[in-house]
């Protein structure tokens, strides 16, 4: 490749790319991550890792463990999708994004490789074989890999990790993991190795024997981690931290516990960080409890996380998140009933190959809707998105872009008003 410019143009418009085309770019095999391993001598192998997967909270979760890793001293590498603005953002170590010529001289030697072995691979496979290989070369000691989608026949499940962890499990890619959350939760459940110590963030009694059946199979140890660590609810001090007071099996243990991210939601997925440290420790992972309190508290400024009730503008307070499916959108809705406002605006936009009636039956009607479409192939168009929200009595103008919709949201909106901006993570990610 000649530049950056280049490596990206190969890697988003060459090949098959979930964000943008949908289900036709999902592998139902393996093979291709095997044959990409294979390619680069198992770079995997060389570190050591913790591997998140779950509907919901799995990004979030991902970026807090790096963060408090990276305050224990550790050099840690993150994998993550998608990504809002930059690529970049799904490699980083240490916070820091993987550079540019690193993505051009490795796709171009990965084209050239190509010539003979004939891989055709996904977006997202060659992507996981980049970060596999970059961490490797630069000798992480740890790295923390989040599941791109499902678990089981997700390509990074060739990695056998020190934890395991299965974050909430909610209705999301149905066509692809099925109709149903047994079926959804026994996808995710594929990442359960032998011997392998499991944490599900929640106990949830729909999917609870799904993973309890698979963990006595691979005799893996298996934890809820809210049956051990809880909190009451979280207060938010002058810096706009959430404090929280934690108690371990009724006894309180981390009191005063801050995190950056403002999401009430949080507090559902920071007893599976936790309870991972725990078996980290065991593992001979060290991790104080100074170096806990400090990586909780600046997650954004350690690892770049972006999305999560994010606030972008104020008078009018503009705030944006990534949560997209039905438990996505009801946790976005509880903080937004919590927020004092005159009048509320709501700039919205969704894919096309998911059905959003779960996600529009969640949505105030007291409301003002500006439907646009995100700038991918995948995005439901602005009027048909109208149409079916009206169905549900929301009612609001179409916009053909994301921009234009944030605009006039932004020129209608009062100074006392609050505009929230979301349904997918690209409206999100064009608004960043």
């Amino acid at each position: 490749m000649d530049s950056y410019k280049d490596a990206l143009t190969y890697l988003f418009t060459h090949l098959p790319m979930f964000q943008r085309t949908g289900p036709a770019a999902y592998k139902h095999s393996l093979e291709n991550t095997f044959r990409l391993d294979r390619m680069y001598s198992h770079p995997h192998q060389s570190f050591r890792a913790i591997h998140v997967a779950g509907t919901n909270g799995k990004g979030s979760v991902s970026h807090m463990l790096a963060s408090v890793l990276q305050s224990a001293g550790y050099r840690t590498g993150l994998f993550t999708s998608p990504h809002l603005k930059d690529f970049r953002e799904r490699i980083r170590i240490n916070g820091e994004m993987v550079p540019e010529n690193f993505v051009a001289a490795w796709t171009e030697d990965f084209r050239m490789r190509n010539l003979t072995e004939g891989i055709n691979p996904s977006f997202f496979e060659l992507t996981a074989a980049m970060a596999f290989d970059y961490f490797a070369r630069e000798n992480v000691d740890i790295a923390v890999i989040e599941v791109g989608l499902g678990g089981r026949l997700d390509s990074t499940n060739i990695i056998t990790p020190l934890v395991s962890i299965i974050t909430n499990i909610g209705y999301d890619h149905t066509s692809l993991l099925g109709e149903t959350l047994p079926l959804i939760a026994a996808e995710k459940a594929g990442i359960i190795k032998k011997d392998i110590p499991v944490v599900v963030s929640k106990r949830q009694a729909e999917v609870e024997e799904v993973f309890i059946s698979k963990a006595k199979v691979e005799n893996a140890p298996l934890y809820f981690a809210d049956h051990e660590y809880s909190t009451d609810y979280g207060l938010i001090d002058l810096e706009g931290n959430q404090v929280f007071n934690f108690t371990k099996n009724g006894e309180p243990i981390y009191l005063g516990l801050k995190t950056d991210l403002p999401g009430m939601y949080q507090r559902h997925n920071i007893p599976a960080v936790l309870k991972t440290i725990d078996l980290l420790r065991e593992t001979g992972i060290n991790v104080i409890d100074d170096a806990l309190y400090k990586g909780l508290s600046s997650v954004r400024q350690q690892t770049g996380l972006q999305g999560r009730w994010q606030v972008i503008g104020a008078n009018p307070r503009m705030v944006c998140d990534t949560g997209h499916n039905e438990d996505g959108i009801r946790a976005v809705m509880e903080q937004i009933r919590q927020t004092q406002y005159r009048n509320l605006h709501i700039v919205f936009g969704v894919v096309a190959d998911k059905d959003p009636s779960k996600v529009l039956n969640l949505l105030p009607r007291k409301a003002t809707y500006y439907f646009c479409k995100a700038d991918i192939p995948r995005a439901m168009g602005e009027i048909q998105l109208q149409q079916k929200a009206a169905e549900y009595g929301l009612k609001g103008k179409a916009y053909s872009t994301v921009i234009e919709a944030f605009n006039s949201a932004k020129a209608e909106a009062g100074s006392d008003d609050f505009i929230f901006v979301g349904g997918s993570t690209f409206v999100v990610g064009e608004i960043l």
